[in-house]
């Protein structure tokens, strides 16, 4: 029997082997405890994986061994994943890992992951859903630990930042198995008791074990559900929590959640300061053009004065007058114009009656014609005199003859409406029913409850 073709070298069988388990194997993951490690010159990373029954050789090649995180000891419990091949020159099977991961955290961190892209596929931390912070937050809640260094940071900025926020620290485990449901409830009774304009959710920095309480999905649904604006400030710049992406804002640390909530009191002095300064400017520009139509009206009510109107009223009734008899005046010629066309033709036949028939006509006319015009002259005066009463009802002299002053300025006749426009010393005139006195600023004293304006 001819054996040759069957018949192989330990090379070509190692070659076969290390094909057949590279083939059948896909990448896999191991937990378990390292064992013979040593690093050579070269940078790469040998050890062998072992449990409490058997143990495999693994090589974790350069360079990423460099990149670990953690620096691998005897004794350790890791979490690695690589593929399953064979070591010709010796004959032996061997792990080649591309990742390794210190087991408890690796653990933490797959569920981790789960957890989040579970959440994040129902919407929990889409951005539409965030509630925007109020502009001024009055009263802030603060869950945190009342003796960790989180509390002390964000107390401290607080006072430095804005003393008059009221800031009210409900305590809360932070870290082990109870720490989650407790904030969850904490800040549920916080957000339904309606006390708060902001809920702020902080611990300092930790390992992931540590800040484990902070991914608990009760608590990132708590947030998400919360009326009350979430702010989450947890662990360090670097570390991120369910907490942080369910809230309304992540804050890198405590100190920045603090300095994000309220505004600087020095920005706000200056800020009012500048608004003071503006209102002073518009009161300023808003009272001098309330002064200048003060005086463009004094000078109108000047040029309509009672006195000026009677003028021109007594001028317009001469005039009415003159015209008057000048009218009547014609009236009278043209008639006797006419009567002696009249004559005329009847001149030569008994003239002397005709003449007197028409003198006594004329002496008939005369009279209703002066009575005519005193009518008329009447009525004019009524009119007159009904015009000059209702000038003097608005005239301010007859307010004056009541008992009243009206005040101008000594220096430059601008009417004083207001005691903002004098101070104490300036010399006013105070124009009475008789004349003009001169009167000196003493002492301002609070306005009347009642009064027509009129000083």
């Amino acid at each position: 029997m001819d054996r040759s073709t069957d018949i192989l070298t330990p090379v070509q069988l190692n070659t076969l082997a290390r094909d057949l388990l590279e083939s059948a194997f896909p990448l896999v993951w191991v937990e378990a405890e390292l064992g013979s490690v040593s690093r050579p010159a070269s940078g790469h990373l040998y050890f062998t994986l072992k449990d409490a029954r058997a143990q495999v050789r693994a090589a974790m090649f350069k360079p990423k061994s460099q990149w670990l995180k953690f620096i691998p000891r005897e004794g350790m419990r890791v979490l690695v994943r690589g593929r399953l091949t064979l070591y010709e020159a010796r004959g032996d099977y061997q792990l080649i890992l591309d990742h390794m991961e210190e087991a408890g955290e690796g653990a933490l961190r797959r569920a981790y992951d789960e957890l989040k892209a579970r959440l994040q596929a129902e919407g929990l931390f889409d951005p539409e859903r965030k509630r925007p912070l109020p502009a001024h937050v009055r009263r802030l809640a603060v869950i945190t630990s009342p003796s960790g260094a989180a509390i002390r940071d964000v107390l401290s900025v607080l006072a430095r930042r804005f003393p008059l926020l009221e800031v009210e620290l409900l305590p809360a485990l932070v870290q082990g198995g109870t720490a989650a449901a407790q904030l969850t409830t904490l800040l549920r009774q916080a957000d339904t008791s309606k006390r708060y304009d902001v809920i702020l959710l902080t611990r300092g920095g930790g390992s992931l074990e540590d800040l484990w309480a902070f991914n608990d999905e009760q608590l990132a649904r708590a947030i998400a559900a919360s009326d009350t604006p979430v702010v989450s400030a947890v662990g360090h710049e670097t570390d991120f929590s369910l907490s942080d992406f369910a809230a309304d804002l992540r804050a890198p640390t405590p100190s920045v959640a603090a300095e994000l909530l309220v505004p600087d009191r020095q920005d706000l002095d200056t800020r009012l300061r500048r608004l003071a300064q503006r209102l002073g400017q518009l009161q300023a520009h808003a009272l001098g053009q309330a002064m200048q139509r003060a005086d463009r009206a004094a000078l109108r009510l000047q040029a309509h004065s009672p006195q000026v109107r009677l003028d021109l009223l007594r001028h317009r009734q001469q005039a009415a007058f003159t015209r008057l008899q000048s009218t009547w005046r014609q009236q009278q010629e043209r008639r006797l114009a006419r009567l002696g066309q009249s004559a005329a033709v009847l001149r030569g036949a008994q003239p002397r009656q005709r003449l007197a028939a028409l003198a006594g006509k004329l002496a008939a006319l005369a009279p209703r014609a002066q009575a005519a015009m005193g009518r008329q002259l009447q009525r004019d005066a009524l009119h007159l005199r009904g015009l000059a009463r209702s000038l003097e009802a608005v005239s301010p002299l007859a307010t004056v003859a009541r008992g009243y002053s009206i005040l101008t300025r000594a220096d430059d006749g601008t009417l004083v409406r207001s005691t903002l426009q004098v101070q104490a010393g300036d010399t006013l005139h105070a124009r009475v029913d008789d004349g003009v006195l001169d009167v000196q600023v003493v002492a301002f004293k609070a306005p009347l409850p009642t009064g027509d304006g009129l000083g």
